[in-house]
């Protein structure tokens, strides 16, 4: 093996290439139309581009993909996560072309990947499983009725995959029938399959995983736990090795189970072996990713290991390097997933301009990115940016890592999740390491931005608007640019005004006085978004930027979003606020109209699900906003509706 061709995107594709380069091999990466200035298209040795920006044209594109290695000269073909890692027709489809995939043999993805199956190879192996039904009759009345059987709440999962799509909490029989037909659209859509199964659900529970190597030559071994419960829409956020939760007795019930079923499949190379566990210390069987992980750098950090590079290893056909006596847990390790997502509106994904990207730097700190600023990007894949992994002796000195970085890692020009994030770290229940699945639902609830923002952000947020301005209209900006004649400026923050008076100092700086503070400003030449603001012990590193919504400040942890008007008036020495609203019920992201619930003439009442939209494999449900009567449609099922679009009026 010389020369491996990367096929997937983003922050995996710059991982799985370093571990290459280190390794001496050769790398190919590919890129979309929406991809070609992307961060992993310069890590790598070479480039192609694979199709356009749609997914199912791109980085789905089995033959295309293989047609490229085979061009590029690759002889080994690394999946990375998501897209084709677990598809057993793209790995045999490499393999019939002579290439080395380098992960699991296809009949062990499709032993583990169908998850129904996978739950009958658990119960044969000894492994307990969550009470469910896994049944043929795929019919709404033998689900209804097995769910009935069941007792409520129960899941609904897709049978042909996971990653959160086609997963559904029911918590009672009226919810049933919209959810299974929910389900059923978007595991189709995603995997290609509509098969469903249920599973009892059990709370209060953690969600723990077990990594697990195997060689061509026979060898098991496992790399411990990770604790993976902190989850929003049935997804991960933050995962941490190892876990908080679990003793050295379940410890070695749930490494045994592991690799029993592994070595059922007859696995291969890198995988993970997912499991429920009690607050009792039962543990339920839930399914087996083939592939790497996205939290794997937790599990490296704690063990030393390069897992990636033993991937490479494993697929040349070499033995394992050591056994399973060798490998041993040391210290703590947590990492946060940064998605451009908006925590406000229920994490859905957001797209943009990225304006600042800025992940900080320290000891026991590692950053995993795909991206860069300033960029474009796209809702056509997932909305992950990075992932920061935080590492100390211990789990409190990880835990207060953790909230150092998140306090410190600045993301402008789209929404995204480091200030949630923060939260989380902060709050009492993970410090002390009791998370369970239900963790972000019992905690945190709908989470909103800090009420009021600190003076040191009214302070960024007031010159960047005056340096706009200069931009816009130099001859009216003069005056402010003048040492000792000040000018306010009016900011809108969550409906309210903040007045900002701002002087120019002679030394190159600004003073910006507000809510009775009063603090020095000072742009960092070579960083426009980046400001010092305060002195002495008050002094800290803010980013602001100005945007087509108005003007973005991180600050400590959270990003703030103020409205500003965009000129100064005639005469005067004020910004004003900027005035915003909207008509109709607008759509959050864009995507495909699968279901519109409501027609002309309807009555809606509040929080009333009226139309579902399919992103990225995944519903989201559209609700009222408030009660009234549909006046007009806009689109029918089955339409393109761009972000932002109108879908209906109520009144």
């Amino acid at each position: 093996m010389r020369k491996v061709l990367i096929a997937n995107r983003g922050e995996i594709a710059v991982r799985v290439a370093q571990a290459c380069q280190e390794l001496g091999l050769k790398t190919v990466g590919i890129f979309s139309e929406a991809d070609r200035n992307a961060l992993h298209t310069r890590r790598v040795d070479e480039a192609y581009e694979v199709g356009p920006p749609e997914p199912e044209a791109s980085y789905l594109n089995g033959s295309r993909i293989i047609e490229i290695a085979l061009k590029a000269g690759a002889d080994a073909v690394h999946p990375g996560y998501g897209f084709l890692a677990e598809n057993p027709d793209f790995a045999a489809a490499c393999a019939a072309a002579g290439l080395i995939f380098i992960g699991p043999p296809p009949e062990a993805i499709r032993l583990a990947g169908d998850k129904v199956r996978a739950k009958v190879i658990a119960r044969d192996a000894g492994i307990p499983t969550v009470p469910g039904y896994d049944g043929e009759d795929q019919s709404d009345g033998a689900l209804i009725d097995a769910a009935e059987r069941l007792g409520f709440p129960v899941m609904i999962k897709a049978a042909a995959g996971g990653g959160g799509r086609g997963m559904r909490l029911v918590r009672s029989r009226p919810e049933l029938p919209a959810a299974l037909a929910s389900a059923r659209r978007e595991a189709l859509g995603a995997f290609g399959d509509p098969r469903l199964f249920l599973e009892k659900v059990v709370s209060p529970a953690r969600h723990v995983e077990v990594q697990i190597l195997a060689d061509t030559r026979g060898n098991f071994v496992h790399l411990f736990e990770r604790e993976c419960s902190v989850q929003r829409r049935h997804q991960k956020v933050i995962e941490e090795a190892p876990s908080p939760g679990v003793g050295p007795e379940l410890r070695a019930k749930l490494t045994a189970a592991a690799l029993a079923f592994a070595r059922a499949v007859g696995y291969v190379n890198a995988g993970t072996v997912e499991f429920l566990v009690g607050p009792d210390g039962d543990f339920y069987f839930l399914e087996m990713n083939t592939r790497l992980q996205v939290e794997h750098p937790v599990t490296e950090l704690v063990t030393g290991l390069d897992l990636v590079q033993l991937q490479l290893v494993v697929a040349a056909g070499e033995r394992l390097p050591f056994r399973q006596e060798d490998i041993s847990l040391r210290g703590h390790a947590i990492e946060a997933r940064i998605y451009a997502e908006d925590p406000t509106a229920g994490f859905l994904p957001a797209g943009g301009e990225l304006l600042v990207f800025e992940p900080p730097a320290g000891a026991g700190i590692r950053n995993d990115v795909g991206v860069e600023a300033p960029m474009t990007l796209s809702l056509q894949y997932d909305p992950m940016l990075g992932k920061l992994i935080v590492y100390g002796p211990d789990r409190d000195t990880a835990v207060s890592r953790l909230q150092w970085a998140l306090s410190r890692y600045a993301v402008l020009g789209v929404a995204n999740n480091v200030g949630f994030l923060l939260d989380v770290a902060r709050h009492p229940e993970f410090r002390a390491g009791r998370t369970f699945t239900d963790f972000i639902d019992t905690n945190l609830g709908r989470y909103s931005p800090p009420e009021a923002p600190s003076d040191e952000a009214v302070a960024a947020a007031a010159v960047t608007a005056l340096k706009g301005l200069r931009r816009e209209n130099p001859w009216q900006a003069d005056a402010w640019r003048l040492p000792g004649m000040p000018v306010t400026v009016s900011l809108g923050y969550q409906g309210r005004t903040i007045e900002a008076r701002v002087e120019r100092l002679g030394t190159g700086g600004w003073r910006v006085g507000a809510s009775g503070s009063s603090l020095p400003v000072t742009a960092d030449p070579s960083q426009p978004a980046r400001f010092i603001v305060g002195s002495g012990e008050r002094r800290r590193v803010l980013w602001a930027v100005r945007t087509a919504a108005g003007i973005e400040v991180f600050d400590g942890g959270h990003r703030y979003v103020f409205e500003v008007g965009r000129r100064l008036g005639p005469g005067t020495g004020s910004v004003s606020a900027g005035v915003g609203g909207f008509e109709g019920l607008t759509a959050p992201l864009p995507g495909v109209l699968v279901k519109l619930a409501v027609r002309e003439g309807d009555r809606v009442e509040a929080l009333q699900a009226v139309a579902v939209l399919e992103a990225m494999k995944m519903e989201h449900v559209v609700h009222a906003p408030r009660a009234g009567t549909v006046r007009r449609v806009y689109f029918r099922e089955g339409d393109k509706i761009p972000k932002g679009a109108v879908l209906l009026d109520l009144e």
